[in-house]
């Protein structure tokens, strides 16, 4: 049960060539949140931990290689964090950074194809804002993936002079 199959230190290379490896196809492939997921693609993060399941433990069902690969990923995980809070560059790179889908009412048609953003999200994030496609002022995916949809002012009535 605590017999190793390979040295510790394995686990540890192991699990970092995997976390870095996923990390950079996660940020490749979009900025949905797990919100915003379709089943489809918690489909794709199910079947994905499973496809790695095996190049991570290298046949150990040991509980001790087990912990050490969570301990490497968790720790992994603290030092992304950590260097992105410290480094702009690094943090634009793990998290990604905003991106402007629309302005004053229109959509920019190459955007939103470029960040596979369908119809039915758009007008989701509009109903969320509350918010008129023609009283839209700014539309801009985070890094988070939300869409935030900022409205225009509300048009001033004219003032009397006298």
């Amino acid at each position: 049960m605590f017999s190793m199959e390979a040295p510790w230190w394995e686990f540890i290379v192991r699990a970092t060539f995997v976390y870095v490896a996923l990390l950079i196809m996660v940020r490749v492939s979009g900025k949905r949140t797990i919100s915003q997921y379709t089943p489809f693609d918690l489909l794709v993060v199910l079947l994905l931990s499973e496809s790695v399941s095996a190049s991570l433990t290298g046949n150990d069902k040991s509980v001790s290689g087990g912990l050490i690969l969570a301990a490497t990923l968790l720790f992994l995980n603290m030092i992304a964090a950590f260097i992105a809070s410290r480094s702009t560059k690094a943090e634009r790179f793990l998290e990604g950074s905003p991106v402007l889908l629309g302005r004053d009412g229109q959509w920019y048609g190459d955007v939103l194809k470029a960040q596979r953003l369908g119809q039915s999200e758009l007008e989701s994030a509009l109903r969320e804002a509350d918010c008129k496609l023609e009283n839209m002022a700014y539309a801009i995916l985070e890094a988070n993936g939300v869409i935030a949809i900022l409205k225009k002012p509300p048009a001033e009535p004219p003032t009397s002079q006298g």
